[in-house]
């Protein structure tokens, strides 16, 4: 489990903020216990990336852009879409 997680809670739901260098696959190991969304920078440092669990499975909404305040909302508004929120 990820334990310094920060949480954007200001609209539902709320999204844990991955910080910067954590390894995908401790990313994959908490969401598969927690099942909260994640927001995860990717290793290059330019993008973001949504991760939530989905009934048995990893979802990745990609492509959420370079600021994290923008990826946020793209990430809520894809999981309400999705039905996850």
């Amino acid at each position: 489990m990820l334990d310094d997680l920060t949480y954007d809670d200001s609209e539902s739901p709320a999204i844990g903020l991955v910080p910067p260098g954590v390894p995908w696959a401790a990313v994959e190991d908490h969401i598969k216990i927690a099942h909260h969304p994640l927001l995860v920078p990717l290793a290059d440092g330019g993008e973001y990336v949504g991760a939530y669990w989905a009934g048995t499975r990893l979802v990745v909404a990609e492509d959420l852009g370079p600021d994290q305040d923008e990826a946020v909302a793209e990430f809520r508004e894809f999981l309400r879409e999705h039905g996850e929120a």
